[in-house]
This record gives C-alpha cells, structure tokens and sequence, in this order.
C-alpha cells in the first residue's frame, strides 16, 4: 500500500491554519492525504488583531488558538519549527533548531519531506534601511512584539503619574510612522485605551493635553493604497480624536528619544511604533532557485504554483501573485489570504485526483479600516461593481467584526464562534476595559 500524499504548509497565519484546517477536515480526516503544518510559533493570532493587543483593547489569551490543539481537533499534524532552506530535487523541506526563551532546545535542526510544499509564511516590516529602526523603534509583526509595546505604554504612564515633577519635553508623546492600515488603525486605538487608562487612577495625567499621538506619512495623503475619499474620511476621524497627522513628512532617521525627517524636522516621541511597509521574509530571496522580486516575494502564476517549480505553490503575503483586471500584483490584504486559502483547498484536491490546477482570480470585497471600537471607515464592494461606496459608523464596524469572525468560522465551525463570542461577552463584565499588566 503506498504512502498518503504529503502536503507540507509552511506559516500558521490566517490563510495557512485556514489551508490546512480545511484540508485536515477533508483529505487528512478521510486518510487521503498527510496534511503538516509548520511554524515557529506554538500559538496562532490574526494578524490584524494586533494593534489591538498593542493599545491595550484586547486580551491575547482570548484570542490566541493553539497549534497543536488545532491540529489534534482537525486532522493535521503540527510541527514546530522554522524553514530556513529547501531541496527541491529531494522535496524536503530544512528546518532550523528551535529554542525557547531560556535558550532551550523545542526541536532539533531536520529535513521535513513533501509531495506538495505550500509557502504562506506571511511578511514582516520593511524599514528601507532607515538608520535607527532596528534599534529605536517597535514593530507590530508578532503578538510578543505587541505585547511589548502594551507593557512599555502603561509603564510610562504610570512613571508619568508617579513622578513628582512636571512631564519632561517628549514625554507620552508617541510616534507611529506609517499611515497604512495598521498605522491608522493602531493611531485611533491608542487614544481610545489611553483615556481608558487614565481613569483607573493615573489622574495626574490629562489623556487630551499629555498624551501626543504623531502620525507621520511619506504620502502625500492617510491610507495611500485605499481610495481617496476613504482617506479624507478617516482623516477627519482621526483628527476629531486629536491624532496630529505629517503627511507628506518621510523619515529620515529614528532615535531613541525622537524621529528626524527628511526636512530636518524632528519630533520629539517616547514610544516610536514603524508601521510603513512590509517584505516578505528574507530567507525567500534565494531559495533552492525560485523566483523572488526585491522585497522577496515568491513569484506565482495565476494558479498560485511557483514560477519554476510546480509543486511549490505560495500564498498571501509572501507571494507575488498577478492581479488579473487589476494593477500589477494582488494587496496584502487578509481577504486575499482567505480567497487564496479557500481556492487552494479545491486546488490540492483535485490535484490529488490528477487534475490540473485552475487559475485564482481576486475578487475584490472592499476595505475596511477600525478607528476604534466605535468608529469605522469602509469601502464596499471595490472591484465587483466598478467602483466603490463608502461606509461609516455601526454598519461598517458590524461589517470589521464580521471578517473576524469569517476567519474564526473557517478555523471552528459557526457553533463554537458562537459560544466562544458569548463567552467573551460575559467575560468583559468582570475585566477592566483595558489591559491594566
């Protein structure tokens, strides 16, 4: 009896639990194929969750979903670990040594073994080589990174509160570079958690007057890559909520206490967030031959396959997939992630049946941006009917929350969404509004 076709996933974010959740339920549950998810991390979160986790507005231990659970539950097997090289002629797979924060050793350097590789291993922030990132500034690429950046947010306010004197020039004042999505969305989520915060005893600061929150924008214009009256909205939004927003002001160095731009200007800033561009990882620049372009995304065909290796397929943001109808190649949107996910499931199971894969077409739902739990900026439908309509207020934010519970239904099923959406609910009535720790 021959071996079950092996399909190895490399990334856990949304569009890969999505694949290998969906495939585990199907061909791994029924023995038709042996379905391997791999990835560094022991825990799943959706990434745009994060600037949420950062501001404080959300709990992490709510929301993260266990690898290995996950995996018992849905007929896949989870295998820590990192990619670091690939050998196409023997279709394996390297994987480098994992340890944990003490140094530990979780798993060994080994060579994972496919049939079909699927690469979904998402991207990371681009700091174009500005002096002064790596060192001074945070990123919001991981649920670690944005818990760090909560811890670092509440222990200056309250060195703030407790000391004796006046604040010091920069103090509270905080720097987020970068006007895409995250930016904006991280920018309205601070001021709301930040008024939060100060209620719970930390008086001696005044949340309006004390707490400066920069947005700063190489663009001539908020949310370059979305509409224009989209930008003009959330804008306006933001500036109600007395976010001072530079644009066009690109950066020309990040410094412990202060952000220089290229006009000379400096602002001064205690927290420093870079939230302006994204790469895919670097590892993907030059591996086993495939073909990459300068931010090191894996080129695909419409079919989503690698341009040199039609076993090697990839996916979302590591992928640089070309939008048909469109201009140049498809957003890193998580949409695109989902599409591409769902598209891929009916892929590798006719694949497995001897049929050819078929070409992915984009379809283009909108976006929608959060300025906080009560104010949200959208556009409709996009593509699909030939422009666009822009939304605001309850029905777009019901519509945010929506795609987050797309994605947790595609993961669990619309019962367990359900119950566990009822149980938060129950739980917050017990819980500060923020994260207090």
């Amino acid at each position: 009896m021959s071996e079950p076709h092996s399909i190895v996933i490399v990334g856990g974010g949304a569009g890969g639990l999505e694949l290998a959740t969906r495939l585990g339920n199907t061909l791994g549950h029924k023995g038709r194929a042996e379905i391997t998810l791999v990835d560094k991390a022991s825990t799943h979160l959706w990434k745009p969750l994060l600037h949420e986790i950062a501001a404080g507005s959300m709990d992490l231990a709510e929301h993260e979903l266990s690898y290995l659970a996950q995996a018992h539950w849905h007929h896949f097997r989870y295998a820590p670990g990192e990619m670091v090289g690939l050998d196409r002629e023997h279709r394996e797979i390297r994987l480098g040594r994992l340890v944990d924060a003490d140094g530990i050793e979780v798993a060994a350097e080994r060579r994972v073994p496919y049939d079909t590789l699927v690469i979904a291993v998402g991207s990371q922030i681009n700091d174009f080589g500005t002096p002064g990132v790596k060192e001074h500034a945070f990123a919001l690429d991981s649920p670690e990174q944005a818990i760090r950046f909560n811890k670092r947010l509440i222990h200056a306010c309250v060195r703030a509160h407790s000391q004796p004197g006046p604040l010091r020039p920069g103090q509270l004042q905080v720097a987020i570079i970068g006007a895409g999505a995250t930016g904006v969305e991280l920018a309205a989520e601070l001021r709301n958690t930040t008024r939060a915060l100060i209620t719970y005893g930390l008086d001696r600061i005044d949340p309006t007057k004390d707490i400066d929150l920069n947005l700063i924008e190489a663009a001539d214009r908020i949310l370059p890559a979305l509409p224009a009256r989209l930008s003009k909205a959330a804008d306006r939004l933001l500036s109600n909520l007395g976010v001072e927003i530079h644009a066009p002001a690109a950066v020309a160095e990040v410094l412990p206490d202060r952000v220089r731009l290229r006009d000379g200007t400096t602002l001064s800033a205690e927290l420093i967030v870079w939230a302006a561009g994204v790469k895919a990882p670097a590892f993907l620049a030059d591996l086993d031959g495939l073909e990459s372009d300068r931010i090191n995304q894996l080129a695909v065909l419409p079919t989503l396959q690698t341009t040199r290796d039609p076993n090697i397929f990839a996916f979302g943001d590591c992928a640089a997939c070309p939008w048909s109808g469109g201009k140049g190649n498809v957003p890193p949107r998580a949409q695109v992630a989902h599409q591409q996910a769902s598209h891929l499931v009916r892929t590798l199971t006719d694949r497995l049946r001897g049929a050819a894969p078929r070409p992915w077409h984009y379809r283009d739902h909108g976006s929608l941006v959060s300025l906080g739990s009560h104010n949200t900026v959208g556009n409709l439908m996009g593509k699909l009917v030939g422009g666009s309509m822009i939304i605001e207020g309850l029905i777009a934010r019901i519509m945010y929350i929506s795609l987050y519970k797309m994605h947790e239904v595609a993961l669990h099923g619309w019962r367990s969404v359900a119950l566990v959406t009822l149980g938060r609910r129950i739980g917050r009535r017990s819980k500060p509004t923020v994260k207090l720790h």
